[in-house]
């Protein structure tokens, strides 16, 4: 299943954000992500062993932290890799409404081909 952070209707909550990021290996891996790796190369980058890189990263996507796109390819080995969805994170007060903690997000505006993929994306969802 590939999440884009960018698609979701429910933001995370500030709780999966705050713990995401309160986790040494979590934030190595988001430094580490200066451009899009499969969790192998992550694993080895990091030194993280590979059930443990699989257990952050799904602790990062579902905090969208993370986007995961799918590599397609012809021998049907598809690979999926993992980006930053974030420029920054902001945790605020909300001083109109009880005073709850909020995250929001900066996201990074797409590229021509992201759009497409997104388009493409869909399409397919709708065959």
């Amino acid at each position: 299943m590939v999440r884009d952070p960018l698609r979701e209707e429910d933001p995370p909550s500030v709780d999966d954000v705050l713990d995401a990021l309160a986790d040494d290996d979590a934030r190595r891996i988001v430094s580490a992500l200066s451009e899009p790796k499969t969790a192998s190369d992550i694993s080895e980058e990091c030194d993280i062993p590979l059930s443990t890189t699989y257990r952050k990263l799904e602790l990062l996507t579902e905090a969208s932290l993370l986007a995961e796109s799918t590599d397609i390819r012809r021998d049907g080995q598809h690979t999926t890799r993992y980006s930053v969805s974030f420029e920054t994170v902001t945790v605020s007060i909300d001083e109109e409404d009880d005073r709850e903690f909020e995250v929001e997000f900066t996201r990074p505006e797409r590229s021509r081909d992201e759009r497409l993929a997104d388009l493409w994306s869909e399409l397919r969802e709708e065959t």
